[in-house]
């Protein structure tokens, strides 16, 4: 740039030029132009505990593709680009959120199946509580936001719906071992948010991953199946999961008082029965062989006859998505287990 002088006093002026900062320096008798780069804002970061499993795998998928810097922990599954820490292992803890101080921390790990809870009770304790007790206060001394995922199995389904300030009253293992899980993370970190959710199905990697994708095994069957047709439950698509969980961590960075406690869900009612009919329906397979059952199996572990979550919170502070439809999410997660892979394209195109 061609140089140039003028007698004036000293003092600075700046202007924006295409994408960068350029600073004027005008000191007696001449004038310097300084161009500066702009300084373009970190992303924020975030860590996703039990990513390896349904919703953890969905989260980090929906953080990803809205430019967050992501990190995915987990154990048994854990992938190379995941980071393998045992929860329940205090020190490895401490030592990843030091590494790493993330921004915001969703808590997706949990033992979730309520029999593997009663009949090992012990070990699902140490992971669904005194492990989220390790991570709260973790997150609090990095000052992190923590999202603690919970269910509404923390409820006994008696007088639905359930808002938030409702007081929980499980009626197994699992629904205990979630409350004590939301009371360790408010009370070690009070930035926190527990957000209740149903049960979730998504994109699996067998189908015995969900409890929903499950009965697709039901629906194959030449066999005469009995599913329950007693207990109201509301399916909900990981997706929409994963999407309230990036929107509550968004909002969070410019809103302190998004902290406590929220409830997302689906709004279709259904039981396995009318799931499993839904599917058969969706693929055009036979359902006469699927015989509703409605009374309680003497040993069944006691669960929620409806547990039905009040979203308004959410819904309020326009937090919320809305939910797939249940026949078209399920049909994304069950072709490809469907005898000829191209059943989508040959539907659909």
């Amino acid at each position: 740039m061609p140089g140039f002088e003028l007698t004036v006093s000293e003092t600075e002026a700046e202007m924006s030029c295409a994408g960068a900062e350029l600073r004027i320096i005008f000191s007696p008798g001449r004038v310097q132009l300084v161009q500066e780069e702009e300084m373009v804002p970190a992303a924020p970061s975030v860590l996703v505990t039990g990513a390896t499993g349904l919703l953890g795998r969905a989260v980090l998928r929906e953080f990803q593709s809205s430019g967050w810097l992501v990190s995915g922990m987990g154990y048994r599954r854990a992938r190379p680009h995941l980071l393998r820490c045992d929860l329940t292992d205090e020190d490895a803890v401490r030592a990843a959120m030091q590494q790493l101080k993330p921004d915001v921390v969703v808590h997706c790990a949990a033992e979730r199946r309520p029999d593997v809870m009663e009949r090992n009770t012990e070990a699902a304790v140490n992971l669904n509580v005194h492990a989220t007790s390790t991570l709260a206060k973790e997150a609090a001394a990095c000052g992190a936001f923590l999202l603690y995922i919970s269910t509404d199995y923390v409820f006994d389904g008696r007088n639905p719906p359930y808002g938030e300030d409702d007081a929980p009253s499980p009626l197994n293992a699992y629904g205990r071992s979630k409350v004590e899980g939301e009371r360790e993370t408010l009370r070690h970190c009070p930035g926190a948010a527990v957000l209740r959710v149903p049960v979730l199905f998504g994109e699996v990697e067998s189908v015995t991953e969900s409890v929903v994708t499950s009965l697709w095994l039901d629906v194959q069957n030449v066999s005469e199946v009995s599913l329950d047709h007693r207990l109201q439950r509301f399916p909900t698509d990981a997706r929409d999961v994963a999407a309230v969980c990036r929107k509550l961590a968004q909002r969070q960075r410019q809103d302190p008082s998004i902290k406590g406690i929220f409830h997302f869900s689906a709004k279709e009612q259904m039981t396995k029965y009318e799931m499993a009919v839904a599917m058969a329906t969706a693929f055009n397979l036979p359902s006469n062989h699927l015989i509703p059952l409605t009374e309680q199996l003497p040993a069944a572990i006691l669960r929620p006859i409806n547990s039905q979550l009040n979203c308004c919170r959410l819904e309020l502070l326009n937090l919320s998505v809305e939910p797939r439809a249940f026949t078209s999410a399920i049909t994304d997660c069950l072709w490809p287990f469907t005898p000829d892979k191209r059943w989508r394209q040959t539907v659909f195109h």
